[in-house]
């Protein structure tokens, strides 16, 4: 029986290279965000996890969907899927890890191998529309 696991990832993009977090314990960089809690929607997702990682409120008005990914993720048993519904959204404040989060890091596509497999997927589309070096 397939597990689906819910997660809002912000999409932020600076001179080709995309804002990724490692968490605290962890080696493997992910797309910023997290899980759904209870009936929180997309954005309201976004905006509570991004300022919980990264200390900087994101606007939920200058949210726009690019894309929604579905594959493994590291450690994770073969019948279980991340789903991961991807935004840009504009943001106040001065990026920062923050609680759970170990490190922020500028990555291109050359660095696709320290991402998980969902992660993966939003890379190759973002190389392909010539956003990612």
């Amino acid at each position: 029986m397939r597990v689906l696991i819910d997660t809002v990832a912000w999409v932020r993009i600076e001179n080709g290279l995309i804002l990724c977090a490692r968490p605290r314990g962890k080696d493997v960089f992910y797309v910023p965000g997290g899980k759904r809690e209870g009936g929180e929607s997309d954005t309201e997702t976004l905006v509570r996890e991004i300022k919980e990682e990264l200390t900087v409120l994101l606007d939920p008005r200058t949210a726009v969907h690019v894309g929604t990914y579905e594959g493994g993720g590291p450690g994770l048993p073969a019948d279980t899927v991340v789903r991961m519904a991807c935004y840009t959204a504009e943001f106040q404040g001065t990026l920062a890890a923050s609680g759970e989060i170990e490190e922020t890091a500028w990555l291109s596509y050359a660095d696709r191998d320290r991402v998980p497999p969902v992660d993966q997927l939003l890379f190759d589309d973002l190389k392909n529309a010539g956003e990612l070096a």
